[in-house]
């Protein structure tokens, strides 16, 4: 059961929000990369003296919290303070968890004893792949997943709107943002973006500004199929999994060929999801937790926060997002429930792989 609020009332209340959430990202965005343009500028190519963004610093209520983790937590403090005097919010992180806040009566905000407030429910991942980025590997991504009111935590069928917006590494000016409003399809921004040494308060460019469909094509080769194993105690298991998989299904396609089905360990559950919706990956499949608990070996996992909004996005583009078994994504939208799910570029793709990667399951043990 949820308590989901109206569909009307909650998709207006989304599109109310949806520029004060553009604005959270590029806030997040803008300290962010000066932080780590500091960072790389004062290390000049030696990755020992980067500790003043990599250095972990304590434990959230979902996750390892790094240096360069409290610059964006410091500026969704400055958002929250400043959206919450205007109206009530819920809202989690994965380093604070929920927080409830509203107007105050003498101005300002002020904290709310629950959800039962009227306003809007957010989960937000201010840097999904913070060791990506604070490396300058590869970009994250801010992440937000959108409920509508209601009186207690939501869950995943409660989302009207998700929004990720990407933080890209230090030699590009280019910046991807998607977002979609549930049942409105998803809309693709790119953003110019500063230079990351130009601190945190330059301004941001629309590029563009377009729909994002998933191609019809059913391709099960020549692409990315990467299958997710963070931790190095399930990796083998997961690749004996993928290999399976692709095994069976080319007893059924015999002109798969295996050495074009191509892998990929992004370290960012909503970037994966990001680049499913953008057809960089043909599919995504993250398994952990059903693996680690079939295996009894230890592992790490996804979270709400992570991924929500960004399979909300995935879907709709057209792409298909399940649990690992083929059935629908159902799980609260908090900061420790761990979180596995599959996803497939589109219809097709999904209808061919599903049946195989669930007898593989079936099998593991």
């Amino acid at each position: 059961m949820t308590d989901r609020a109206d569909p009307k009332t909650s998709t207006a209340l989304a599109y109310a929000w949806r520029p004060l959430l553009q604005d959270l990202c590029a806030g997040i965005r803008g300290p962010v990369r000066a932080a780590l343009a500091e960072a790389f500028a004062t290390a000049r190519g030696g990755a020992a003296r980067l500790d003043g963004v990599t250095r972990a610093v304590g434990s959230g209520a979902g996750d390892i919290t790094f240096a360069i983790d409290v610059v964006a937590e410091e500026a969704v403090d400055r958002w929250l303070e400043d959206v919450a005097a205007r109206g009530p919010i819920s809202l989690l992180t994965e380093d604070a968890g929920w927080r409830h806040f509203g107007p105050a009566e003498c101005g300002g905000a002020e904290p709310l004893p629950d959800f039962d407030h009227g306003g809007p429910r957010i989960i937000l991942d201010p840097i999904d792949g913070t060791r990506n980025v604070m490396h300058d590997l590869r970009s994250a991504w801010v992440v937000v997943s959108f409920a509508g009111p209601g009186p207690s935590e939501p869950r995943y069928k409660d989302l009207v709107y998700g929004l990720v917006s990407e933080i890209p590494d230090s030699r590009t000016s280019e910046a991807r943002e998607i977002d979609a409003v549930l049942g409105d399809g998803a809309r693709l921004r790119r953003l110019i973006v500063p230079a990351a040494s130009h601190g945190a308060g330059a301004t941001e460019v629309v590029h563009s500004d377009g729909t994002l469909h998933a191609d019809p094509e059913l391709r099960l080769d020549r692409g990315y199929f990467p299958f997710f194993a963070f931790h190095p105690s399930c990796r083998a298991d997961i690749a004996a999994l993928a290999h399976r998989v692709f095994e069976t299904l080319r007893e059924e396609h015999p002109s798969i060929d295996l050495s074009t089905v191509f892998n990929d360990q992004y370290i960012s559950s909503g970037g994966q999801l990001a680049l499913l919706a953008l057809g960089a990956y043909r599919a995504i499949v993250d398994p952990r937790t059903i693996v680690g608990e079939r295996t009894g070996r230890p592992t790490q996992t996804a979270k709400a926060y992570d991924m929500a909004g960004a399979a909300l996005i995935a879907t709709e583009a057209g792409c298909v997002v399940t649990d690992p078994l083929g059935e629908p994504l159902d799980f609260p939208l908090d900061a420790t429930t761990p979180v596995d799910f599959a996803g497939f570029h589109n219809a097709a793709t999904a209808a061919a792989m599903i049946p195989h990667l669930r007898a593989a399951l079936e099998r593991l043990s």
